[in-house]
């Protein structure tokens, strides 16, 4: 293998020197080629400027200005014509829907505190006048439709829960939105709610609960204290409609129950008054000492109808005494006997039948219109503003409470 050669890179004209070191005087020929050629990134990164981007590199550097609000000015000013007129006439028309809104509540606000004063209510009503725009209406001064929702109005003993009308062909009285003086209502439609809720909670001081059945039926059922007693009681009431503003009820059924032993029901017919129930008629008849007791008094064995000799006989023995009570008529005859009446003067028969005298007294003064006076549903519907008229149609029983429909014309509000 052949040693690798040096070879020399000076001029070949250049004279040797005799020693062996090498020289570093000489020029690199690639250097002398590489300057006779041009770079070409020079092109690239160094382009010819002109006459006016040399005057402009000679301004003066100012900071960009980056506001939004010139962005937003020269953007509008670009727009077209018929662009800026439909934006103006969108703010025109917003503000004028606000105005007309604003106009609108106020005009409900005044017309809601007018009511409020005329029908001496305790809250303001809420009124809804619909329509729009509401300013034409004014200018016309006349409203499409208006709704009013009077909330707890007080119609004697009870409150109502709920008067709801809807008022048409109203003409307003005033120069303005804020000038409205009055309205005359050309017909008015509604409902009148009375709540079983209400009621139980205004007339259940005993503990009443009213429920409805059928159509034009209310059941009273709960319990009524009397004498330090708490008696189950139990009414039907009938409503009706009581002339033009009222309703009515008619109190049937009424009766008051003394546990097991007896059944008081107000008035003076023969049903009528306190009568001992089945389980306590069986009672004196099968006791001895009872029916005794109910014997010996002379009052009481002219209402059986019982001869006295027989009476006398069974008082003296105990076979002719289970002969007499043994027998059906017996019993009957003793859940027919009214003790308001014949028992008064015996307290002490009261006490052996298990009844208590003072609960009599009490009894005795708990008559028929007490007792259906406590248990009433009526009411009067309150007078209205103006000269107009409203009267009470169609009267319903549901679930909720009583329903009432009025209608009326030529209401006159704020005059």
């Amino acid at each position: 293998m052949r040693s690798p050669h040096r070879i020399a890179t000076h001029p070949p004209d250049a004279p040797i020197d005799d020693d062996r070191t090498a020289r570093t005087d000489y020029s690199n020929p690639y250097d002398e080629l590489a300057a006779l050629a041009s770079n070409p990134l020079e092109e690239f990164l160094h382009e010819e400027k002109s006459d006016g981007d040399t005057a402009e590199d000679e301004k003066p550097w100012t900071p960009p200005n980056h506001r939004r609000g010139s962005r937003r000015r020269n953007r509008f000013a670009g727009l077209p014509l018929a662009a800026k007129a439909l934006v103006a006439v969108l703010v025109a028309a917003a503000f004028l829907a606000l105005g007309d809104r604003w106009a609108l509540l106020y005009a409900e606000h005044e017309a809601a505190e007018k009511l409020k004063d005329q029908m001496n209510l305790s809250a303001a009503p809420e009124v809804d006048i619909e329509g729009f725009p509401f300013l034409t209406q004014v200018l016309d001064k006349r409203v499409d439709k208006v709704r009013v929702t009077v909330p707890d109005v007080a119609a004697d003993r009870i409150s109502l829960a709920k008067v709801s009308a809807t008022a048409t062909n109203v003409t307003i009285n005033g120069d303005g939105p804020t000038s409205i003086k009055g309205a005359s209502i050309g017909e008015m439609n509604g409902e009148v709610l009375l709540s079983f809720d209400d009621l139980n909670r205004e007339l259940g001081a005993s503990q009443v609960t009213f429920t409805g059945r059928g159509k034009d039926e209310v059941l009273a059922r709960g319990t009524l204290p009397v004498a330090g007693h708490d008696l189950k009681v139990r009414a039907d009431a009938r409503i009706q409609r009581n002339g033009d503003r009222g309703i009515s009820t008619d109190i049937g059924g009424m009766s008051l129950q003394l546990g097991d032993l007896a059944t008081y029901r107000p008035g003076t017919r023969e049903k009528e008054g306190l009568h001992l129930s089945q389980k306590s008629a069986d009672r004196v008849a099968e006791e001895t000492a009872k029916a005794k007791a109910l014997l010996s008094v002379p009052a009481i064995v002219e209402r059986l109808g019982v001869p006295r000799g027989v009476v006398r006989e069974a008082l003296k023995s105990d076979a002719k005494l289970n002969e007499l009570t043994g027998s059906p008529r017996f019993v009957n005859d003793v859940m027919g006997l009214n003790l308001i009446d014949v028992a008064m003067g015996h307290p002490e028969l009261l006490k052996k039948l298990g009844l208590d005298p003072a609960l009599l007294n009490g009894l005795s003064q708990l008559t028929r219109p007490v007792l259906a006076d406590r248990l009433t549903l009526a009411f009067q519907l309150p007078k209205l503003p103006g000269a107009g008229t409203v009267a009470l149609r169609d009267v319903t029983v549901e679930k909720e409470g009583i329903r009432v429909r009025i209608a009326g014309s030529g209401i006159g509000v704020g005059q």
